[in-house]
């Protein structure tokens, strides 16, 4: 797997996008693929940097790689931050208007829909979420 650490800013949005686009371009990954991809990393990153090490800011590792038969990508965000399950709470109520629903659960409610594999792990000091979605 291909690695990159940044300090979990949203400033650095930008460059974990790239470094996955990057890998996505290698193995000719189709558009809509591609957008799902980006806006499920956008929306875990983000997540990362509000939440993982506020007020302080930590280091999140991006793990990405691309194979297997069929073709997929699977992608690996990692932090130190604060222990945090994004998949313990139940799905957010779609049927519910937004004032019913209350804040927080569409973000990671759209990430599951799209990938075809979410998990989350906790793991020597780690937050480890892995998202895989087949490509080909």
């Amino acid at each position: 797997m291909k690695e990159l650490t940044v300090a979990a800013t949203l400033e650095n949005l930008g460059a974990v996008q790239s470094f996955i686009e990057q890998e996505l371009e290698q193995c000719e990954c189709p558009m809509k693929a591609i957008m799902q991809i980006s806006v499920a990393v956008e929306e875990i990153y983000v997540n990362i940097a509000h939440y993982a090490y506020h007020p302080t800011v930590g280091e999140a590792t991006v793990r990405c790689e691309v194979g297997g038969d069929p073709v997929h990508v699977t992608i690996q965000f990692m932090d130190s931050g604060k222990p945090f399950d994004p998949l313990a709470k139940p799905d957010a109520d779609t049927s519910l208007t937004a004032e019913e629903r209350g804040i927080g659960g569409l973000g990671i409610l759209m990430v599951k829909r799209s990938m075809d594999q979410v998990d989350y792990a906790y793991e020597s000091g780690k937050n480890i979420l892995t998202i895989r979605k087949e490509i080909c």
